[in-house]
């Protein structure tokens, strides 16, 4: 299997997420009004974490960001604004936080994927280290961002609910979904979004059974073997 060079760079799609991201609340002018306004949304986004998209209030927020009734209602005109921008402001982030992340590993991977020496065996050695680097990669998440992947349960719930947030979830799933499929570019896939589709539902799966048992009850030797059967298949052995 040989890599095969990747249309778009992993890195440069959640870029253009970023600047793509729109905002339905009032703009802040001043510098000073930006930072009353961003400390609004991170505390709406403590509240979801912590106590569910139902318990976003004006007056809670306020409260929870320490600033007058007045400043949330002067930015956002009601509720369904206030939480259309958290979540628009979630997926800024998760493209800026992805961006890094496949910055940082691309250069990584290409090397890994130059070093084939057409073997089986070399293909196996690579399987498993990318298994192993997967199952890193969920724990990680799950001891570092759990706070971030509880917003994104919540912000997938609340999805279904309310369409104002569907383009959104679609940025967001773009992000994520080209992010791998690059990374199966890289690994010589003739189908990378499909297998990316799979390895990210597989991804996701763990993380929300970490989130659910707790992730010092994982079973690390169950994710490794199902990662490292999923790119055996992968990786034709």
């Amino acid at each position: 299997m040989t890599a095969k060079p990747a249309q778009e760079s992993a890195t440069e799609l959640a870029h253009a997420v970023v600047e793509s991201v729109q905002y339905q609340g009032r703009k802040a002018s001043r510098q000073g009004s930006e930072q009353r306004r961003q400390a609004i949304l991170d505390a709406a986004m403590r509240i979801i974490v912590r106590d569910g998209v139902r318990a976003v209030r004006h007056r809670a927020v306020a409260a929870e960001a320490q600033v007058p009734l007045s400043a949330t209602t002067y930015y956002f005109k009601d509720i369904d604004d206030l939480i259309t921008d958290t979540f628009a402001q979630f997926v800024e982030r998760s493209a800026a936080h992805m961006a890094q992340f496949w910055s940082s590993t691309e250069g990584l991977l290409q090397s890994q994927v130059a070093s084939l020496d057409g073997s089986a065996e070399a293909r196996r050695r690579l399987a498993s280290d990318i298994a192993r680097l997967a199952v890193e990669y969920v724990r990680n998440q799950l001891l570092q961002r759990r706070e971030h992947l509880l917003a994104e349960q919540a912000f997938q719930q609340e999805a279904l609910l309310n369409p104002r947030l569907h383009e959104l979830v679609r940025a967001h799933r773009r992000i994520l979904l080209q992010g791998v499929t690059h990374f199966f570019e890289v690994l010589g896939s003739e189908q990378p979004e499909q297998d990316a589709k799979l390895l990210t539902a597989i991804i996701v799966r763990m993380e929300y059974q970490g989130l659910l048992d707790g992730v010092e009850r994982l079973d690390s030797e169950d994710m490794l073997a199902i990662l490292k059967r999923y790119m055996h298949l992968v990786l034709g052995l």
